[in-house]
């Protein structure tokens, strides 16, 4: 082959987007190339939402701005949010814990960066995330259920996310297990919320104990260390978890049941009984593989990037 035949030019670029995941305790961010499944320039700053709806809209608008400076080249940004999301329309209809009510934050945000933006809910794009890259991968029909300060879920139908006729799909922190139980911030009673979060099990042990400055990995630990009031507690959110997840397989019939969050950072000490309770309940259903996620806490940044790269697929025509 002579030098002449030899393609000597520069590779092209990589394609690279940003990614927001805006939490009511931290905005996480990165950039992701093209084909690529780990964030770079992940980083992390404090949402601070009791400063108000527009304080948090401006930190918003700031960390996506430092994002773009550090990888200039970007040519898409994906951000994802909260609560009820209008995925067609980019708007924020509620997020509680952000203090929005119809934010048009795709409009703005691509305003502000001069950048098409994707914008999506942050558990159906950590879905997206596991599907792709993480413990969804091969599984068509899946469930997605991060545990933390909340309760919600993605229902993956055919590899394709559920989103319901308004936007409100997967709010299984919202479904009834206690009939008679604590009131929940929704306004109903019961929820799985209330008794199965990391917000419900510290907030439970510390009203049983008087103890204060508890989280839900401190009850786990003493749980394990024999403290019976902790075991009570932490059984209770697994036993309430499970009768959820009855339902959702019920309706949904999900091959596999991916479970992150904070308390699946547990691993097996959290999943072995969840699984084993869930087992439990179904009688004519096909029992699901359940399993602990694989990306963690960055399922939700992942996916807003991923998002971000389908926009371009669907919008660039090559050249």
């Amino acid at each position: 082959m002579s030098h002449a035949d030899v393609d000597t030019a520069d590779p092209p670029p990589a394609t690279h987007v940003i990614a927001l995941d805006v939490g009511g305790t931290y905005i996480k961010g990165g950039t992701l190339g093209a084909g690529d499944t780990a964030l770079k320039n992940a980083e992390r700053w404090h949402t601070r939402a009791d400063r108000g709806a527009e304080a948090v809209l401006e930190t918003v608008l700031a960390c996506a701005a430092e994002l773009l400076e550090r990888c200039p080249d970007a040519r898409a940004a994906g951000v994802v949010v909260p609560g009820i999301v209008d995925e067609d329309t980019g708007l924020a209809v509620l997020a509680a814990n952000l203090g929005w009510r119809g934010v048009p934050l795709q409009d703005w945000l691509s305003e502000h960066l001069d950048l098409p933006v994707a914008f999506g809910h942050d558990v159906r794009a950590g879905g997206l995330a596991e599907a792709r890259a993480g413990a969804g991968r091969g599984c068509a029909d899946f469930l997605f259920v991060p545990v933390g300060t909340g309760i919600a879920a993605a229902a993956f139908s055919r590899g394709r996310p559920l989103t319901g006729g308004h936007g409100r799909a997967g709010e299984l922190g919202h479904v009834v297990v206690r009939p008679d139980g604590e009131r929940c911030h929704c306004g109903g009673r019961g929820c799985l919320e209330t008794v199965a979060s990391a917000a419900a099990v510290a907030r439970r042990y510390a009203r049983a104990t008087g103890w204060r400055g508890i989280t839900a990995r401190d009850v786990r630990h003493r749980a394990d260390a024999g403290d019976t009031v902790a075991a009570e507690i932490w059984t209770e959110a697994v036993e309430a978890l499970a009768d959820a997840l009855a339902t959702a397989v019920t309706l949904y019939d999900p091959e596999r049941v991916v479970v992150g969050g904070g308390l699946a950072r547990a691993g097996e000490a959290y999943l072995a009984p969840l699984r084993a309770a869930l087992a439990r309940r179904l009688t004519f259903q096909t029992v699901p593989e359940l399993t602990g996620a694989l990306l963690g806490d960055r399922a939700g940044c992942t996916g807003a990037a991923l998002l971000a790269h389908d926009l371009l697929l669907r919008t660039e025509v090559p050249a």
